[in-house]
C-alpha cells in the first residue's frame, strides 16, 4: 500500500455553487466512483491534496482512502487545476482492489545519454512518450519505466518492443510497436542567398523599345 493517506467526507453541497462553497471552506470537491457502490460526491482538505501532489507519487500510485472510518484503496483518475493559480480544484478517485489489474500511466526516464553516438555528435533526443500506459496489479504499480539510450545514433527510433518493462506489467497498446523516442540531427542553418533581378524577356524588351519610339514620334510631331 502506498504511503499516501487521504481522509474524505461525503459532500452535501453539489453543483457549481456547491463546489465553489466547498473550495471557499478550504476543501477540494471530488467524486469517488468505481465498484458496486456507485459514485459519491466527496470533499478533501486542500492542504492534504497539495501535500500528496508534492510527493510526486499521487498521480501514479494507489492511495489509501479513509471514508467514514473505512479504509479502501483508490487510484486518482483525474485532477483539475486552476488556470491561474495552478492549485487543484477537483479530484476524481477510483475504487480498486489491491490485487486487481488496472491501467495506469507510468513516467518514462532515460539513461546512458553519454553512450548514444547520435547525442554525442550533437543530435537531439525527441521524446515521443513521456508516460506509457501499462496494465499491472494495483498494489504493484512501478515507480518508472527506464529506457536505455546506449547505441542510439542520429535517425534511430526506439520502439516499445525494445524497452524492458517492469516485471508483471504490459503495455495497454498491443496492436502496434509504437515509438517511444527518436534521436534527430540538429536543423542545418540556411545560408543567405543573393537575389538578382531577372533579365527581361526578349519580346518584352522589344515592346518597351517600340513604346519609347512611339513617344519620341509624338514629341516630334
Amino acid at each position: 500500500m502506498a504511503g499516501i493517506v487521504l481522509n474524505v467526507e461525503k459532500r452535501e453541497k453539489i453543483g457549481t455553487g456547491g463546489a465553489r462553497a466547498t473550495r471557499n471552506s478550504g476543501l477540494i470537491p471530488g467524486v469517488l466512483y468505481g465498484g458496486k457502490r456507485g459514485s459519491i460526491p466527496i470533499e478533501i482538505k486542500a492542504k492534504d491534496v497539495e501535500t500528496a501532489l508534492r510527493s510526486g507519487k499521487f498521480l501514479s500510485h494507489m492511495v489509501e482512502l479513509i471514508h467514514q472510518g473505512e479504509k479502501q484503496p483508490v487510484i486518482p483518475r483525474a485532477i483539475q487545476f486552476h488556470p491561474v493559480t495552478d492549485k487543484p480544484i477537483h479530484v476524481d478517485l477510483y475504487r480498486v482492489e489491491e490485487n486487481a489489474e488496472i491501467a495506469i500511466d507510468v513516467v518514462v526516464h532515460f539513461k546512458n545519454h553519454g553512450d548514444s553516438p547520435g547525442l554525442k555528435r550533437g543530435g537531439v533526443l525527441n521524446v515521443v512518450r513521456h508516460t506509457i500506459k501499462l496494465k499491472c496489479q494495483a498494489n504493484k504499480i512501478p515507480e518508472e519505466i527506464v529506457v536505455d539510450l546506449t547505441g542510439m545514433d542520429i535517425g534511430d527510433s526506439l520502439h516499445i518492443s525494445q524497452v524492458t518493462l517492469p516485471e508483471g506489467t504490459r503495455p495497454v497498446i498491443r496492436d502496434r510497436d509504437f515509438t517511444v523516442a527518436t534521436v534527430a540531427g540538429r536543423k542545418a542553418e540556411v545560408e543567405p542567398t543573393t537575389t538578382t533581378a531577372a533579365a527581361p524577356v526578349e519580346g518584352e524588351a522589344v515592346a518597351e523599345g517600340d513604346a519609347a519610339a512611339g513617344d519620341e514620334k509624338k514629341k516630334e510631331g
